[in-house]
């Protein structure tokens, strides 16, 4: 089935008119869910009705209106929405070209695509391959519907997508949010554990692939709506837990603790072999704190890294697509370090 334009008009690039037309970019994927009457299970509809009369009004009989005083409406026709402003409603005016990165994300809101219409081919390939040398956006406003829009044309790949932006007036000020202090010392955060955090981050770095991603959740609900079926149970509302008490908040977290086992967990993507050299220097920290209470803890140095948790370092690592330097590194220690327990 071929894609329908859901609106038609040119872009405004200075006294050069592109004629476009544009198109729905995304699709939803909801889990569909009926509304039912919990009496007897029958699905629940609304109905459009004239609330003077009580009685059904059919969509051929329904008109826009504006309040202008206490029930009283000045009826607008979709005629009278498009000559309040014939060139808005037929013409994405760009007023501005700008770095993409000096939007933030939440400025932006819905994408649509733009394809030229019969005239437009070079014109079109004329402002997407400026948006590209240039590396900028393009600011623009566009009427659809009943509603001007602020948007940005940004070129991907080989075609122009229309991104509908939020006006600054639409986004919420974040003063009022308790948000921790902006430097790492303010914060709380040492270098020990910013650099097992950017192991991580490291460890779990890949090339975006989107394909590779999918709602689990709905394949989830969707597996529990057979298990009810095949068990008999499709009118059974299953009543809620008692939902466990929640343990006494605590501001003393063991990050250290808590990274170690993340970068452990993924330590079968290689995460552990990339990380080593830091591992090492964070046992040495340990040890050093160790080493107070027990005067003789300092031999355990090498013990401890000839013990079997050094281990996994090796493993993952030969599945994994780690540096072999690291690798190499983790494999010449290895020996030091049994001679030394020894």
């Amino acid at each position: 089935m071929a894609a329908r334009a859901l609106w038609k008009g040119a872009i405004s690039f200075g006294l050069v008119y592109i004629p476009v037309e544009m198109y729905t970019a995304v699709q939803e994927h909801d889990l569909d869910l009926t509304m039912l009457d919990r009496r007897d299970f029958s699905p629940v509809g609304y109905k459009r009705y004239n609330k003077k009369t009580g009685k059904e009004v059919t969509w051929d009989d329904i008109v826009k209106g504006y309040e202008y005083e206490d029930n009283e409406y000045v009826v607008l026709s979709d005629e009278d929405l498009k000559r309040a402003n014939v060139e808005a409603t037929q013409t994405i005016d760009i007023v501005a070209f700008v770095e993409a990165a000096d939007v933030p994300l939440t400025y932006y809101e819905t994408p649509y695509y733009l394809a030229p219409s019969k005239g437009g081919n070079k014109v079109y390939a004329l402002l997407r391959e400026t948006l590209r040398k240039a590396g900028k956006i393009g600011i623009a406003t566009v009427v659809m519907r009943t509603k001007q829009h602020l948007c940005a044309l940004v070129c991907v790949e080989d075609k122009i997508v229309l991104n509908t932006l939020r006006y600054a007036t639409e986004i919420r000020s974040a003063e009022e949010l308790k948000l921790p202090p902006a430097t790492l010392k303010a914060a709380g955060i040492s270098d020990k554990e910013l650099k097992m955090a950017l192991s991580l981050v490291d460890g779990m770095s890949e090339e975006w692939k989107p394909e590779q991603y999918h709602d689990t959740y709905k394949e989830d609900v969707l597996a529990m709506v057979k298990k009810k079926i095949k068990a008999g149970q499709t009118k059974t509302i299953t009543a809620p837990e008692a939902e466990p008490s929640a343990p006494k908040a605590s501001n003393v977290v063991d990050l250290v603790a808590l990274l170690q086992n993340s970068l452990g967990k993924r330590g079968s993507k290689g995460a552990a072999a990339k990380t080593t050299p830091i591992e090492e220097e964070d046992e040495e920290e340990e040890e050093e704190v160790a080493a107070k209470p027990k005067p003789r803890a300092a031999k355990s140095t090498s013990a401890t890294r000839a013990k079997p948790a050094a281990k996994p370092v090796d493993k993952p690592a030969a599945k994994s697509s780690a540096k072999p330097s690291a690798h190499t590194t983790a494999a010449k220690r290895k020996p030091a370090a049994s001679r030394k327990a020894a």
